[in-house]
């Protein structure tokens, strides 16, 4: 049986895409979707996302960005990639995923900048982060646990990230995305926001509601 493969421009992107897929198994099991178009591959993963109706935490995601063989198109959610024997390719495992936060695609245009977030800051809070996650989880604690604790930590609002879910400097710093002194830019359209760097982007898409709806008098007044 022929292994399917997924063909990149060249043998540096194939390693760049190996490279985004294996940092996203280390911080979840949701999988990377893999949007192939006009010779551009963009690869997303969830750091963070909500399951369940009342479930509070945000969505946050990593996207990459590479070059692919001008004849890829795609549109799935794998579970890993594999080297293979060819530099420009990887392969693909037998079977797709369907993770809810799949199902939700941040918008293609309308984006406005917002401000601005040294990457130095995002590193900074991102280990804070870490460590607060570590120091409240209680040893043999399940996995409902650790993701009530995780969805605590990661999705309280950050002053010092612009009131962002603390989860978008976990998610640059775990992607890899933080490499040096730059300035991210920051920019909003609707409910998503999007953290932009040189080796990546993060977006993040708040809980549908905060709270419950102002009451509305019927009847005579």
């Amino acid at each position: 049986m022929t292994t399917a493969r997924l063909v990149l421009a060249d043998a540096p992107s194939a390693r760049d895409a190996l490279t985004f897929a294996q940092r996203a198994a280390r911080i979840g099991d949701e999988g990377v979707r893999l949007q192939a178009a006009r010779g551009v591959l963009a690869m997303s993963t969830a750091a963070l996302a909500p399951r369940g109706l009342l479930d509070r935490t945000p969505t946050v995601l990593g996207m990459r960005v590479v070059a692919a063989d001008p004849e890829l198109e795609c549109d799935l959610v794998v579970s890993e990639l594999a080297a293979t024997e060819e530099d420009a390719a990887l392969a693909l495992p037998e079977t797709a995923l369907a993770p809810a936060w799949a199902g939700v695609s941040p918008p293609r245009g309308g984006w406005e900048l917002r401000g601005e977030i040294a990457a130095a800051i995002l590193a900074s809070r991102a280990q804070w982060g870490i460590a607060a996650v570590a120091e409240r989880v209680p040893t043999d604690a399940g996995d409902d646990v650790v993701r009530a604790i995780r969805g605590d930590v990661w999705g309280a609002p950050d002053d010092a990230l612009l009131g962002l879910p603390l989860g978008v400097a976990f998610a640059a710093f775990s992607l890899g995305f933080i490499g040096g002194e730059e300035q991210a830019r920051v920019t909003t359209s609707g409910r998503w926001t999007r953290i932009t760097l040189q080796r990546g982007h993060v977006l993040s898409r708040g809980p549908v509601a905060t709270g419950l709806t102002a009451v509305r008098r019927t009847g005579a007044a």
